[in-house]
């Protein structure tokens, strides 16, 4: 752990003069903690018996007012939404051992009233208006049964802002009472309308793919990128660094090699006074060097540089930052993935499934206030860019093996393997889903976030040979 040219090292509490006060903090348990995954892979590959691992950092003052402390340590060091802080040494605290039932709930809707159902969808954070759950109630009430939790939430995250992009579809009414097509068919139309010939693929699949050189017409890029606002507003080092692995994956999922990364962020002017700042949410300042952090950490950890992209400032952006995370990707001979077929394996690749990430969906597709930060919780997640390059290594070059490939987003395995069976089903086997810890239940795995995975489709016949490549 120490470089003995650049750190020194303890095993004891440091004794430093001039120290009157001193704030150690963690993350809290269940957080992706990327420093201590490497160690137990290093511990791992050197044969070391060590099982389990935190990272934490410690904080210095020379002052003892308690109050002065409390306030640096809330508004500019930790972060609660991830983290937990003490005064002097803490302790590590893993996720306690457990086991799921393994059984989805029955979640009784017929009977309740409006004000019930919307009472439910707030315990639940499932984002759903009070005319979409009326929905779901009449239609369950045909079935004549109750939802269980992992339909329930399936539909929630499905029906999202985030996920089905409502505003983009929604029918448009003008001042004189005429009808337009929504946003989303004028930007399709407007696509055809052009036809651009250096357009191979719009509005399909994880990314847009152009081809740019006449001389090298089968040379392919796919252009990919998606905000990652209220993620970074919460939590701005994880909500940027995961904007930018989504991004990065999204190319993946569309057959072309990562080869560089874009941003355009969004924050609040960065003299804003502490106080103007409404409590729950953080300074701008703190917003921009968390996301420009993120941003930089992701690229440079998988090796992809960021080529361009822009900072802008503007009051509108004190407490709802916007972060455009983008990934450019190439290809040679392109070609659009010809299954799923009936008879393909449905294979989950990359990470762990965790409670991180879980909602994430509705959280985004919430409405910011300063109480945003608090109901997030574990919508917000830590990325690990060493396991998304490793996917990488992995995927480019495997594509004969497998017959469809997509990543999981915002749903999870939800959305992944819901949009890829989408003509031809799937039974999928959520025990058999690799865990960060035990304990999780059906709807969390079902629905988890969790960073660092993409799913694919694999014939019986190759399931052999990319086992042997991910070892």
């Amino acid at each position: 752990l120490v470089d003995p040219l650049l750190q020194t090292g303890t095993w004891d509490v440091p004794d430093a003069a001039g120290v009157d006060t001193a704030v150690e903090v963690a993350f809290l348990p269940g957080v992706t903690d990327g420093a201590a995954a490497a160690l137990l892979r290093a511990a791992e590959l050197l044969e070391l018996p060590v099982t389990a691992a935190a990272s934490g950092r410690r904080v210095e003052f020379g002052s003892d007012s308690a109050q002065a402390v409390a306030a640096v340590t809330t508004r500019l060091i930790a972060n609660p939404v991830i983290e937990r802080w003490t005064t002097g040494p803490i302790e590590p605290a893993f996720v306690a051992a457990g086991a799921g039932s393994g059984v989805a709930e029955v979640i009784p809707i017929a009977d309740r009233t409006l004000d019930e159902l919307v009472e439910l969808g707030r315990q639940r954070a499932l984002a759903l208006d009070p005319a979409e759950l009326q929905v779901i109630q009449a239609h369950y009430a045909e079935l004549g049964r109750e939802p269980t939790d992992v339909e329930l939430e399936t539909l929630a995250q499905t029906w999202s802002e985030h996920c089905a992009h409502k505003t983009f579809r929604a029918r448009i009414t003008t001042d004189d009472g005429v009808e337009r097509a929504s946003l989303i068919a004028q930007l399709r139309q407007a696509t055809t309308d052009i036809d651009a010939s250096f357009v191979r693929s719009a509005f399909v699949g994880n990314a847009g793919i152009v081809a740019l050189d006449p001389q090298r017409p089968d040379h392919t890029l796919a252009v990919k990128a998606e905000t990652h606002n209220h993620p970074s507003a919460v939590e701005p080092f994880g909500g940027a660094n995961t904007g930018v692995g989504g991004v990065i994956r999204d190319v993946l999922g569309i057959g072309h090699r990562p080869v560089a990364v874009t941003d355009i962020l969004c924050f609040g002017e960065p003299d804003t006074p502490l106080a103007a700042i409404p409590e729950g949410a953080l300074h701008p300042l703190r917003i921009r060097d968390g996301v420009i952090d993120g941003v930089a950490d992701y690229g440079n950890k998988i090796g992809l540089p960021t080529v361009a992209g822009a900072v802008l400032y503007d009051p509108g952006y004190t407490t709802n930052p916007l972060v455009f995370a983008g990934c450019i990707g190439e290809a040679t001979g392109w070609q659009a993935d010809a299954g799923p077929f009936s008879g393909d394996r449905v294979i989950v690749l990359g990470g762990r499934t965790g409670r991180d990430g879980i909602r994430g969906a509705t959280f985004s597709s919430l409405t910011m206030d300063a109480t945003t930060g608090a109901v997030a919780g574990a919508s917000v997640q830590i990325g690990e860019p060493i396991v998304e390059k490793l996917l990488i290594d992995v995927l480019v070059g495997a594509e004969g093996w497998y017959s469809a490939i997509t990543d999981c987003g915002a749903g999870g395995l939800s959305s992944a393997i819901g949009e890829m069976a989408e003509q031809v089903g799937a039974d999928v086997e959520l025990d058999r889903v690799p865990l960060k810890y035990p304990g999780l239940e059906p709807w969390e795995i079902w629905l988890s976030e969790a960073q660092e995975r993409m799913v694919v489709a694999v014939p019986p016949a190759h399931l052999a040979d990319l086992t042997d490549r991910c070892r």
